[in-house]
């Protein structure tokens, strides 16, 4: 099958959603300029680059009380940081509670019964007992193309890691087993890791 985006697919779901898999999810936390904090999950994350270490997450939706964006984004253009929390499995239930279209007076932490720990860096929470956060001062917000598209870059100014997820000098994934969100409502989970030697190692 060949289909071309503009003229659709004609299937039942959208396709490209389950193309690009896995993918990591960024567990975005953010405070607005009214010290309100908010909590949604962004499958469209990743690490971008390494020095200085930076990320990005982009928001395809938009809430009516929010300017064509969502709360993270609203938040984010009002004090320009952020937080990225990394989701385990065990953590799955609760991100996905917070990741409901709430009203921006609803704290997600709350809702999900979760709890804050203060970021050092920046004035924004953090998920308490996560295996790894990154906080981040927002650096890029780019309207892409798309109604609601918006990408947003930051760079991380402080590092989080669990205690127990460090093993020899190494953060290991194996220890908290990350989530990754497929295509459609699907979410996969990393158990098994391998190494492979570069040729030029």
């Amino acid at each position: 099958m060949f289909y071309e985006p503009k003229n659709g697919h004609g299937l039942p779901h959208n396709p490209f959603n389950a193309i690009v898999t896995p993918r990591p999810i960024g567990w975005i936390s953010t405070r607005g300029a009214d010290g309100r904090d908010n909590l949604a999950p962004y499958s469209f994350f990743n690490a971008v680059a390494y020095v200085p270490p930076q990320v990005m997450f982009a928001s395809t939706s938009a809430k009516a009380d929010r300017d064509n964006t969502k709360d993270s984004v609203g938040n984010i253009r009002e004090t320009g940081r952020f937080c990225v929390n990394i989701v385990e499995y065990a953590s799955r239930d609760v991100m996905n509670i917070t990741s409901e279209g709430f009203g921006r007076e609803i704290d997600e932490f709350e809702r999900a019964g979760l709890t804050k720990e203060a970021c050092q860096m920046i004035d924004c929470a953090r998920v308490a007992g996560a295996p790894a956060a990154l906080e981040c001062e927002a650096r890029q917000i780019i309207q892409l193309e798309g109604e609601a598209n918006v990408l947003v870059t930051g760079e991380v100014v402080g590092i989080h890691m669990r205690d127990d997820c460090l093993v020899d000098g190494m953060f290991d994934v194996t220890k908290f087993q990350p989530l990754t969100r497929m295509g459609y409502r699907d979410y996969s989970v990393i158990r098994e890791v391998f190494s492979l030697a570069r040729p030029d190692d």
